[in-house]
């Protein structure tokens, strides 16, 4: 009788688990098969005619960003050329507007009747002034070495003269250097000691 219960047992267990087990399969086998056409739908492949178009619209738009770069790349090219050869023409405009007081103040003293010597002196030192003025506006500065130590990068011994002074200095100044924005433009020409013999 213990047999028979078993084997009623199993068979009920099995029927219930033969109606479980398709149904599950039967839900998921349905949900599968809607993901699989949405996936299919999806990840179908484009015909080789779709892909060379898509390809062939890529590098005309590549190819027109590039012609424009390039334009664009050229014209700032044009530009900074056209600045540089501007600054070349014109970079002295300023230095030349600021000497035009001078050459005025000069043809000022040549048209002036009734002359006498302390009114060129005055001019002359008015125009000295202005000059001087004109030259610190652009960093131009003179080199007066007087007593100095004769430097070779500064200025240029024209003579030596037997002196009591140390070898090398400066005794006097032919014509005095200058300097733009501490870059030699001339140098002092000057005379220096020599010791005697």
């Amino acid at each position: 009788m213990s047999e028979k219960k078993t084997e009623q047992e199993n068979e009920e267990i099995e029927p219930s688990d033969a109606k479980t087990l398709p149904e599950t399969e039967s839900d998921s086998g349905s949900e599968g098969s809607d993901d699989m056409e949405k996936s299919t739908a999806a990840d179908t492949p484009k015909s080789l005619e779709e892909q060379l178009e898509e390809a062939i619209a890529e590098v005309e738009k590549n190819k027109d960003s590039w012609i424009r770069a390039t334009a664009e790349l050229e014209n700032v090219r044009k530009r900074a050329q056209a600045d540089i050869a501007g600054a070349h023409k014109y970079a002295l405009e300023r230095f030349s507007t600021e000497l035009l007081v001078v050459k005025d103040s000069l043809e000022a003293a040549l048209k002036a009747d009734n002359v006498t010597f302390e009114s060129i002196n005055d001019g002359v030192d008015l125009t000295l002034k202005q000059l001087s003025k004109v030259f610190e506006t652009f960093g131009i500065s003179e080199i007066d070495p007087i007593g100095e130590i004769l430097d070779p990068h500064k200025h240029q011994a024209m003579s030596a003269v037997d002196s009591d002074e140390p070898a090398n200095k400066i005794l006097n100044v032919f014509q005095k250097g200058y300097l733009l924005n501490d870059r030699l433009i001339r140098p002092a020409l000057v005379s220096v000691a020599k010791t005697k013999d």
